[in-house]
């Protein structure tokens, strides 16, 4: 038996994401979050396990992220960080932090205006920058099917070739896609940071003869490495480093290409 393991932002849809930057109040939809995670400071990309199209939008704008999470039990998880960094050190820093949900519900906004779908992507959260004690970033991001993809996993799965899926993004957008294309609910692995997905390659590989990794971003690179094959997608037309492409045995253009590939 073999497996393939995608990514999903970035590598079964086209990603559109809107970050707020909260010092200046401007929105800007260029930057990549893993790239504003890592490029100073300490910290954490949190995403909010909520639906932001029905939740966050009709929560009170004015109230902080805290007093969100708090009064409404809110569940969130440290989908990357350039870190160590744990939950509680989250809320610590967004107890005395003002940042409101107006702040985040801007990024949805920003987003809904380019009819980008939330429901499939890795929906709202903010970057917390652990050094200054404060949130620096508000984001929201929606996603577009790249048209290739239901013919690759039909395809795959008519070689019956077992088909899952390890993202940072949210447990209710990746079970919205697993429905879409027929992917077992049970085979998606939700908010996985860089070190949860190869410890899930690493698990898969335990009990297939070939597991396969699919992705486009620097989370995906451990994984990519433990893969029996590692798969670098460029679709998404975002600059990746060179350790990337390195850590790859192939790099695709298109997530068809995966097809020419002896899996």
């Amino acid at each position: 038996m073999k497996a393939v393991v995608f990514d999903n932002s970035g590598t079964l849809i086209r990603r559109y994401r809107a970050l707020k930057d909260l010092k200046t109040g401007k929105i800007c939809d260029s930057m990549n979050s893993l790239d504003v995670v890592d490029y100073r400071d300490r910290r954490a990309l949190v995403v909010l396990q909520t639906d932001p199209s029905t939740c966050i939008v009709n929560a009170r704008p004015y109230q902080t992220i805290y007093e969100f999470i708090e009064r409404n039990h809110i569940r969130f998880n440290i989908s990357y960080a350039n870190t160590a960094v744990d939950p509680g050190e989250i809320l610590e820093v967004l107890r005395d932090d003002p940042t409101t949900v107006g702040d985040i519900q801007d990024t949805i906004d920003a987003v809904a205006g380019k009819n980008y779908n939330i429901q499939i992507c890795s929906g709202s959260g903010f970057i917390v920058n652990m050094d200054r004690g404060r949130v620096d970033f508000t984001i929201t991001a929606g996603g577009k099917l790249f048209p290739e993809v239901p013919h690759v996993i039909g395809e795959l799965m008519d070689r019956k070739i077992d088909i899952y899926i390890a993202s940072g993004d949210r447990k209710g957008s990746l079970m919205e896609l697993a429905k879409l294309l027929g992917i077992p609910t049970e085979n998606v692995f939700d908010t996985a940071d860089t070190e949860r997905k190869a410890r899930i390659i690493r698990e898969l590989r335990g009990r297939y003869s070939k597991v396969v990794m699919v992705g486009n971003g620097i989370n995906d690179i451990l994984a990519l490495r433990e893969a029996d094959i590692g798969v670098l997608t460029l679709q998404q037309r975002e600059h990746v480093p060179q350790r990337l492409i390195e850590a790859a045995d192939y790099v695709i253009e298109n997530i068809g290409e995966l097809l020419d590939i002896d899996i």
